[in-house]
């Protein structure tokens, strides 16, 4: 076992010495003054062992209630309200053959694993001597953090960002109340295709709640005092910027390479930055806190950074039981058996229960409908080996060149990926990523039947996905866009992209940027100009009204820059306009036995809609009574919260960042002072670079950039980098909200990476030495 001593510092005041019982070697651990680790060994054992350690030393809350979230181990401390949640996250466990999962990274991802948990578990067992630094979170919810195993770190799957479950249920949906064709509003697809519903799949049998316990096994713990909420998922998308710019594009002839991945925000970050270095391996950047690596960063040679490729990995299976047995489902001309596993859900309180989890052939059921004879189970490529979210980035962290990234790219599984790449001889490239079903005979783009009709013929590897080194424009950029070369796009890799205003944003400021620096990088980062705002300006230009108030709201957009400032009044009627009065509008005129069932409409089909009626609206004169009435109900709006005078209306007091603590539910109204950060006001929205989705009942920014980075490649030293609110998970720690306001402004700090570099902005020194 794993263990810490703590001694004081003999070099300063308050620096600690820790004795950690499994290192070979001392490690040096440099904390600089933005709260970025900067960890040096003599070997790459120690190094993970000492990121595992120093993960735990700053962000224990945060990894073990993600630990146990998704071992399904959340009742056992948290009491019987959690228990339903256990079962259901246990349901999507990996429980295949291990020797098989460790096998798809890299040759020494289990060591790497194993080094990093002793780490967690040496920094526990210090805690064991001293209760008093226990993390006050443990306190407030009377538990105690449990040691890890290095299989823990693969196991869990569930914190992955999925893919399209829960449109083809939505488009199921739609298909019960209006048709297939008319779920295009909701979510238009690329390549074009018209979908049909599969043979034997019936839309309007399918129970309301048949996602409830899918969405409880992937969502975050939620806490209100104590309890469990079944609080609706806010509709966003998560998302991520990434380009690459050759150095003839350049100021200084070295590529840049900038990342911005996106998601929910909460306190402490999901991102944490920090520096591992050792003989073999010097790499900085982004990764999550509970897991060993760099998913995002650079290794001295090469820069890499990603965002999320929306290939489909998923399908939901309907079968047909049989009547005399609910445990046995038609499968081509037979009755087949489910696999039933029986296991024990530890109880804080209560006696242990016992849980049944019942799988198919295809994968995990999720709901039985008695009434019906009817069950339904998923089938997802995460739960095939290799498929942990982001433990394949250990597989390049030692990469040097494009060859041997590629190679470490083939087996890459989740989540599906662009990764865009820069090396210090100049080269640039695109390697995207992710485990692909061959499905047979369907699109995947609804439920199926589970009865043998439909199924997958094996995976696409990486080197059946597309891939580009030294392009001729000099850069590459991705923003989840649909991005398939024309001779892929007959692959069904998926047909469901992000839309592409923010990709078109990139790329427009790119093309007329020669001598491109890392400050433009960061500025790119920031920019809130709306392309869909500067589309529907356009459309507004012909229109007139009689009405006073409608007379001002043509007025005001038309005479503005459609960048979505804070500060913007303008940016304030647009979002409002657009978000809550245009889009649904769009909705009840163009599908309107489906309005009550399509949550909003896909901007980039309303703007086609717009622009050339009719296939949703029967002419340009209903386009254009659309416009006006929307318009008319917006300021409205807008008046009614901001007040009448248009002048003082700012989108940052309705649009807002927030950073709640993961388990501020549970906290009293001081210690939920002390946790959360924020709000703060915001600009941009979803369709910007600046991403910002936001829920339209309060706007608050449900997800955006948090982690930014942009690199010098070469210079490393120049680089910078800003995440948000702080690196650190101790709210008394000046790091654990400190980086909010040069984030919200759009400043960065310097990302060191030589050691002359990190001397000079070093705050804070510990030593961990072998026990």
């Amino acid at each position: 076992m794993a263990t810490a001593d703590a001694t004081p510092s003999g070099s300063a005041a308050g620096d600690p010495h820790y004795r950690v019982r499994g290192l070979r070697a001392s490690v040096e651990l440099i904390e600089d003054r933005y709260g970025v680790p900067h960890l040096y060994a003599t070997s790459e054992d120690d190094v993970f062992l000492a990121q595992g350690f120093n993960a735990a030393r700053q962000r224990l809350f945060q990894i073990d209630l993600w630990r146990r979230r998704g071992l399904g181990q959340l009742a056992e401390v948290l009491g019987p309200d959690y228990a339903e949640q256990d079962h259901a996250t246990r349901l999507f466990l990996y429980r295949g053959d291990m020797d098989v999962e460790w096998a798809r990274y890299a040759k020494d991802a289990q060591r790497i694993a194993t080094q990093f948990t002793a780490g967690i578990n040496a920094y526990l067992d210090w805690l064991d001597e001293h209760p008093e630094k226990l993390p006050p979170e443990f306190g407030i919810l009377d538990y105690v953090p449990a040691r890890w195993e290095p299989e823990d770190v693969v196991r869990i799957r569930s914190h992955g960002l999925t893919r399209n479950l829960t449109s083809e249920v939505k488009r199921a949906k739609v298909a019960c109340a209006a048709g297939v064709d008319a779920d295009l509003v909701r979510q238009g697809l690329q390549p074009d295709r018209r979908t049909t519903v599969p043979d034997g799949f019936d839309p309007c049998a399918m129970p309301a709640d048949v996602l409830e316990v899918f969405e409880l096994a992937t969502q975050e713990v939620e806490f209100t005092n104590g309890a469990i909420t079944r609080a609706l998922r806010d509709a966003t998308t998560e998302g991520s910027n990434n380009w690459v710019i050759g150095g003839q594009r350049t100021a200084t002839g070295r590529p840049i390479l900038a990342n911005d991945p996106h998601r929910a925000y909460s306190a402490p970050s999901l991102r944490y930055i920090a520096h591992l270095s050792a003989p073999g391996l010097d790499v900085i950047g982004a990764g999550e806190p509970a897991l060993p690596g760099i998913s995002i960063g650079h290794n001295g040679t090469i820069a890499f950074g990603l965002t999320i490729f929306p290939m489909d990995q998923e399908d939901l299976y309907v079968y047909q039981l049989d009547p005399a047995d609910h445990t046995r489902y038609r499968y081509r001309d037979g009755w087949e058996s489910m696999t039933i596993l029986r296991e024990k859900v530890a109880v804080r309180d209560e006696a242990e229960r016992t849980v049944e989890l019942a799988f198919t052939r295809h994968g995990p059921v999720i709901r039985v409908d008695e009434h019906r004879n009817l069950a339904y189970a998923v089938r997802t490529g995460w739960l095939e080996p290799g498929m942990s979210p982001y433990f394949g980035s250990v597989s390049y962290l030692r990469a040097r060149d494009f060859d041997e990234f590629t190679q470490s790219m083939r087996n890459w599984g989740a989540p599906t990926e662009n990764q865009v790449y820069a090396d210090v001889k100049g080269n640039i490239g695109w390697v995207p990523g992710g485990l692909a079903p061959k499905r047979v005979g369907y699109d995947g783009l609804l439920p199926v039947p589970g009865d043998g009709r439909y199924e997958w013929n094996g995976f696409y590897s990486g080197d059946d996905l597309p891939r580009q080194l030294n392009p001729a424009a000099g850069f590459i950029a991705t923003a989840n866009q649909f991005n398939l070369p024309p001779e892929y796009q007959d692959k069904g890799l998926g047909f469901e992209w992000a839309n592409p205003f923010r990709h078109q944003r990139i790329v427009e400021v790119l093309s007329r940027q020669k001598k491109h620096s890392v400050a433009d990088s960061a500025a790119l980062q920031n920019d809130q100009l709306s392309i869909p705002a500067r589309r529907l300006i356009a459309l507004l230009s012909d229109l007139d009204s009689g009405e006073s108030d409608l007379r001002r709201a043509l007025r005001l957009l038309r005479g503005w820059d459609a960048v979505e400032a804070a500060d913007s009044n303008a940016a304030a009627l647009f979002e409002v306009w657009l978000s809550k009065h245009l889009g649904p509008g769009f909705v009840r005129a163009a599908v309107p036995k489906a309005a009550e069932v399509i949550e909003d409409a896909d901007t980039l089909v309303l703007l086609g809609e717009l622009e050339k009626p009719g296939r949703w609206l029967p002419d340009a004169a209903a386009r254009d009574r659309l416009l006006l009435d929307t318009l008319r109900s917006a300021y409205a709006e807008v008046q009614e919260v901001l007040g009448r005078g248009e002048g003082n209306w700012r989108w940052g007091e309705l649009h807002h960042s927030f950073f709640g603590h993961l388990a501020s539910g549970a906290f009293d109204d001081s210690d939920r002072a002390r946790f959360n950060v924020g709000p703060l006001p915001r600009g941009g929205s979803p369709d910007t670079v600046n991403q910002s989705s936001y829920r339209t009942k309060d706007f608050r920014q449900t997800n955006g950039p948090s982690f930014r980075m942009v690199l010098d490649v070469g210079n490393w030293d120049s680089s910078i980098a800003v995440n948000t609110p702080g690196q650190s998970g101790d709210p008394d720690d000046p790091h654990y909200r400190d980086l909010a306001e040069s984030w919200r402004t759009g400043k960065y700090f310097p990302l060191a990476y030589s050691r002359a570099a990190v001397e000079k902005i070093a705050e804070r020194r510990m030593l961990l030495l072998p026990a």
